[in-house]
């Protein structure tokens, strides 16, 4: 089972001051214990030779029959056990052990066959040394650590920052704007070092302009035929008017009026991608509106008004719209066809075999097909550019039993 982490878990930010504090302080313990360790060593070896030196001087009074000095017994209450058995083995050793609640450094050795002759020394101002070297690296630890998470987290941010900025440029691009750059100043200074968020930065700006080149160049294209195909099918068109009757003719004129309205289908496709259309608001009932629609598409389509609204709208984009949903609907699904109206939400629904899983997904595409299946043309892309003018949005899926739903939800 795999555990969802917190949004938060995943920033580089977080992630960079848990890797920061986590080699924080595996540095400090590291350099805690080796200085702890030194100090340690040397302060108890200083201790013990100490210790050491008096019990030689006690046991060469001890053999002179001299009297023997303070904190020097034989057999002294309070002598590890441990350190009494290794004297009488015939060694010497020292031993740290608490004696009334003080540590106290021991120091054994023979006397003679039954008895041990042993040296104190209170060793309570070595231990302290030590506790305080403890609490020094402690803070002295504490402290690197916050110094090097505030720099450290300076440092990160200043980084972040420049990251998230990218990707807001990078979000607005794949939104439409394709003007929107990231310029980054140390892109603009070559004094200054690149680094790799400024190597992408610069990636994005040029993929940027690469892009608004080639879009514009196909917007320029698609205007240019569009024109240009115009002109010789207006003279076609007056042609096959002056044809006998006949099915001919009636071929004919099929097929030019498909001409026709594809090259107007251009036109309008290459006015909405240069983003400057403008609406032209009024007052409308929604539900009349719908009704006029279908009537003026000649379909069989049956309209439901649920609740109907007045919306302030441009009344010949959004016939438009609901025109071309309706014609689509006909063209690639299967009756009925049902258009309802609920508030300012129009759904056009009908009980064909439902949208292509790539409409649904990212939406219609001029001329694409998939799978030897029929395209759907220009009509839905007009739809949705002319609901983006309008301010609407328009979305499309497919109903569980079956059939294609475009909704389009107003403001």
């Amino acid at each position: 089972m795999r555990l969802a982490l917190p949004q938060w878990a995943g920033t580089l930010a977080v992630k960079a001051a848990v890797f920061i504090t986590v080699m924080c302080c595996a540095l400090a313990a590291l350099l805690g214990i080796l200085v702890h360790v030194s100090v340690t060593n040397q302060t108890v070896g200083q201790a013990r030779e100490l210790t050491l030196s008096r019990l030689e001087d006690a046991t060469a009074a001890f053999e002179a029959g001299d009297t023997l000095g303070p904190h020097v017994g034989l057999d002294p209450p309070g002598l590890p056990r441990s350190l009494r058995d290794l004297a009488l083995a015939g060694d010497r050793g020292t031993m740290v052990a608490d004696r009334q609640g003080r540590p106290t450094m021991w120091a054994a050795g023979p006397a003679d066959d039954e008895r041990v002759l042993a040296v104190e020394v209170d060793y309570s101002q070595q231990a302290r040394t030590i506790e305080g070297l403890d609490r020094a690296i402690l803070w002295s630890s504490g402290l690197a650590i916050g110094a090097t998470l505030l720099v450290g987290a300076f440092a990160v941010t200043r980084v972040t920052r420049r990251l998230h900025a990218t990707a807001r440029v990078a979000r607005r691009i794949s939104g439409g704007d394709l003007d929107a750059r990231v310029d980054d100043p140390r892109t603009k200074d070559p004094t200054r070092p690149q680094d790799e968020v400024a190597a992408v930065a610069v990636a994005l700006d040029s993929m940027a302009s690469s892009l608004q080149s080639k879009l514009l160049a196909e917007q320029r294209f698609t205007a240019d035929v569009a024109h240009e195909l115009r002109t010789p099918l207006t003279g076609l068109h007056a042609a096959a008017e002056l044809l006998p009757p006949g099915r001919p003719t009636e071929l004919v004129r099929d097929r030019v009026a498909a001409l026709r309205t594809l090259t107007e289908d251009l036109l309008e496709i290459s006015r909405l991608d240069t983003g400057r259309e403008r609406v032209e608001l009024d007052s409308e009932p929604l539900g009349a509106l719908a009704e006029r629609v279908v009537r003026a598409s000649g379909t069989q389509t049956e309209v439901v008004v649920v609740r109907d609204v007045v919306v302030e709208t441009d009344r010949r984009r959004l016939e438009r719209v609901l025109g071309n949903l309706v014609a689509n609907a006909h063209k690639h699904g299967r009756r009925p066809v049902v258009l309802t109206v609920d508030g300012p939400v129009v759904t056009v629904r009908d009980h064909g075999e439902g949208f292509p899983d790539y409409l649904i997904a990212h939406g219609p595409q001029r001329f694409r097909t998939e799978g030897g299946a029929k395209g759907h043309g220009l009509g839905l892309t007009i739809a949705l550019g002319q609901a983006e003018v309008l301010g609407a949005r328009l979305t499309f899926s497919n109903a569980v039993d079956g059939g294609a739903v475009a909704r389009l939800t107003l403001r």
